[in-house]
């Protein structure tokens, strides 16, 4: 895969040869893929008719002369002597700043769009999967396969955090676990039929709660044995209804061991490592994960880091170690979420994290300078001065910092395509 580079351009802006990417829903657009090089002018009509203010380019898979086109005429190009003259340095490093935030805001809104396109489709599902079960599939499989054109390219992934008002509970919890057990999936090389699988369990693995009294849909530490034994049943209820939709037998594996442990642990069946498909594994591990750092309480939340540090030191045995060993690698030492201090002594917060490039992610930094709206995201893999010192607890942060930083009570994930241009390290000490 290759770190591909995109710009937002003005609709009018759309040329033949131009390698675009509609950031909409899949079904919301009449094209095969949502990325693609423009070859006919019918194309950009009904790109236009769509409905968007800007769209995402990537000159480096444009045509060469595309880019030629749509480059800034000399005067207006940021070297030549006019400009200068009408633009003093202050100006234009301002004017710099203003498009790059505006960049990164309409990329955020994105992937937020496109989260919410997905919690209406997973809405959808639940409210007909009773009475239109061949319906329900095929908007599940939709929905992922939406998924998988976005993830399957050949631009790399980030991990993205979004707003907590992104969903509600049953459809957050559900497109959090998808979002990151599919680029598990594509980190171990799975192939395309099982990434479909995957993501269909994923998404469906915990429906079988909608059959459970409302007080029980949640795993809840006061449960007593028999509401815990109710609770536990909610996988069933999920195979019951998977079975109705008439979904693959490895879907079906997948959606009753989503809570198995390789150590014969877990639950319904108490199946050893052994006897669990491979996403079957990744389901399991995935859920768990975002178990710990989304709990029906949230007071027993953790953050991501420590999520992955109490998987790997006190839960080791119960995950496959080979998928372990990749989830780790994949969403780095600080997953998107977590709360940190820099080596400069600065408060940040992960916002991405690159899932093939994770040891420095993006954050932004508290700076008391900067409104908190005007905040950039800064990628610590271009800044040579400074990196994360240390994860903290939110309730560490210093009263300024935390409402400045904003920490998440509710997690909530999705991916992002397309890496934008990146700030300066003089813009990393600004945000």
């Amino acid at each position: 895969m290759t770190d591909i580079h995109t710009q937002f351009i003005e609709l009018g802006q759309l040329r033949i040869g131009m390698f675009v990417y509609l950031d909409v829903g899949w079904m919301d657009h009449p094209f095969p893929v949502s990325n693609f090089k423009i070859s006919s002018q019918s194309q950009i009509d009904t790109i236009r008719s769509l409905g968007l203010e800007r769209i995402r380019y990537a000159p480096d898979k444009s045509s060469p002369e595309v880019n030629s086109e749509t480059k800034p005429a000399a005067s207006e190009q940021p070297g030549h002597q006019e400009n200068k003259v009408t633009e003093s340095p202050g100006a234009f490093a301002a004017r710099q700043r203003r498009e790059l935030l505006a960049n990164q805001q309409a990329s955020l809104q994105v992937c937020e769009r496109q989260f919410a396109h997905a919690a209406q489709t997973f809405k959808q599902v639940t409210d007909i999967v009773h009475s239109q079960p061949s319906q329900a599939k095929e908007l599940a499989e939709q929905l992922i396969q939406g998924f998988l054109g976005e993830i399957l390219g050949e631009d790399e992934a980030a991990i993205r955090l979004l707003s907590e008002k992104a969903g509600e509970k049953t459809s957050r919890h559900s497109i959090n676990v998808t979002v990151i057990a599919l680029l598990l999936g594509r980190a171990l090389h799975l192939g395309k039929a099982e990434m479909l699988d995957l993501g269909v369990a994923t998404i469906l693995h915990d429906i079988g709660k909608m059959d459970l009294p409302d007080r029980l849909r949640w795993q809840d530490e006061h449960f007593n044995h028999a509401e815990r034994e109710l609770y536990h049943e909610h996988v069933l209820h999920s195979l019951a209804m998977a079975r109705k939709m008439g979904l693959s037998a490895n879907v079906l594996l997948a959606i009753a061991q989503h809570h198995e442990h390789a150590d014969g642990t877990g639950y319904p069946s108490h199946v050893q490592g052994d006897k669990q498909s491979a996403i079957s594994r990744i389901v399991a591990l995935v859920n768990h994960y975002d178990n710990l750092c989304n709990p029906a309480n949230p007071a027993f939340a953790v953050t991501p880091h420590e999520a992955l540090s109490q998987i790997f030191t006190q839960h080791k045995p119960r995950f496959h170690a080979p998928t372990l060993t990749a989830f780790i690698r994949m969403m780095g030492i600080y997953p998107p979420g977590s709360v940190v201090q820099l080596t400069d002594e600065r408060y940040a917060m992960v916002v991405s994290v690159n899932s093939a490039r994770p040891i420095k992610p993006k954050v932004v930094i508290h700076n008391a300078a900067v409104p908190r709206e005007e905040a950039l995201v800064i990628n610590l893999e271009h800044e040579n001065t400074v990196c994360i010192h240390r994860s903290l607890k939110p309730l560490q942060l210093p009263k300024a910092a935390y409402d400045y930083l904003s920490p998440r009570k509710r997690l909530c994930y999705f991916f992002e395509r397309g890496l934008e241009a990146e700030p300066r390290p003089e813009d990393g000490a600004a945000a």
